[in-house]
């Protein structure tokens, strides 16, 4: 089966000073353009009651750049901030639909900034070693994998250590991935990564605490440089390379538990979970944070996609812990984190916690398909 995929391919680049300077610029021009019409929209309504959308602000951007004032917005990609203004519209329709808050003014000293420029008229592309990028030029590229399919548009980044990457959109046709057929539920955790139906249990890798000690040590170092001197910048540096070397080990581990489990499964069952809320838990929230289970659910919905698999979530509030998966008794007791296996006093089965509540994920989630 032929089906159309639309995915992000990231690679690292390196950019002469010359084009770390227009790049910067770029990033500039890209918050001001956010926050000059950010005001504006909030403006508009506290006078005169009125919402400005974006193809209003689009105009307005238009005009802006033709004043004497302004001139200086027309010496970076335009496409970068066209999409800098679909950057806001997108806020405020999530701050309408109450996902997000209102939309905030952005920072110029925030230490990861980045832009998005559109491909038009083939002004995204690779040429050997280098990637065409729209006003700075061919800029020497990682090429850590094949580039494939259509680009759509490609985002440079700035990172907290003051590398550089791309990412590339990109639109291809392919046929999907073959999976075992297999079905399984996945119940996840702060002791263990996961449990599963299968009753394999994934031992939570810790990352974040086999950093810890280095990680303390960089930042107790940091506080003791003058904020703004070139010791301090030298040290924060080392202190973002160690955050960026946790994430990396993070995100490898997810990546390859990620593939086995949508090579091997076509209906993978998980629970919807209030991340947000359960991060409110001051005692938990760095466990919870360290395991990333929002950045496992991505990467394991996009990948069963992409093996012609699907994935299923159940209700947050679904007691499946409490259940038992042989009678459906509901056992009270069980809400307490501290019991980890239980016996059902109704039938008599014996349940370790976590396997028990994969189960019931299964089930239910095979109810909702």
């Amino acid at each position: 089966m032929i089906v159309e995929i639309t995915r992000g391919m990231e690679y690292r680049i390196y950019p002469t000073k010359e084009q770390r300077i227009l790049i910067n610029k770029t990033l500039g021009c890209k918050r001001f353009i956010y926050n000059h019409f950010l005001q504006v929209r909030r403006d508009e309504w506290k006078f005169n009651h009125k919402s400005v959308n974006y193809s209003a602000t689009n105009a307005m951007l238009t005009d802006l750049k033709k004043y004497d004032e302004y001139s200086w917005l027309n010496e970076v990609d335009s496409t970068a901030l066209q999409n800098s203004l679909r950057d806001l519209q997108v806020a405020y329709d999530r701050f309408f639909k109450k996902i997000s808050k209102y939309p905030k003014f952005k920072s110029k000293h925030a230490y990861c900034q980045k832009y998005r420029s559109q491909c038009v008229s083939n002004n995204i592309k690779l040429v050997g070693n280098t990637i065409q990028l729209p006003k700075i030029g061919k800029v020497k590229i990682k090429l850590s994998r094949d580039l494939v399919g259509k680009i759509v548009n490609a985002t440079v980044t700035c990172t907290a250590s003051n590398k550089y990457y791309v990412s590339i959109c990109v639109k291809y046709e392919t046929e999907l991935l073959s999976n075992s057929g297999h079905e399984i539920g996945i119940d996840v955790g702060v002791k263990d990564f996961y449990a599963d139906t299968n009753g394999n249990v994934v031992k939570n890798p810790k990352i974040l605490a086999k950093f810890a000690k280095k990680l303390a040590r960089a930042q107790r170092k940091l506080v003791r440089k003058k904020k703004g001197s070139a010791q301090y910048e030298k040290q924060r540096i080392k202190v973002a390379r160690i955050h960026e070397k946790i994430k990396n080990v993070r995100d490898d581990f997810q990546h390859k538990l990620t593939y086995h489990l949508t090579e091997d499964n076509a209906f993978i069952a998980i629970e919807k979970l209030n991340i947000k809320g359960m991060l409110k838990n001051h005692k938990l929230a760095k466990a919870i944070s360290d395991v990333a289970w929002g950045k496992f659910f991505i990467k394991l919905e996009y990948k069963a996609k992409e093996h012609g698999g699907v994935v299923v979530k159940i209700p947050t509030f679904y007691p499946s812990s409490q259940t038992c998966y042989e009678c459906g008794y509901k056992n009270p007791l069980v809400k307490n984190l501290l019991v980890r296996d239980w016996v059902c006093p109704v039938c008599g089965a014996h349940h370790d916690r976590d396997r028990n509540a994969a189960i019931n994920i299964l089930a239910k989630a095979k109810d909702i398909a």
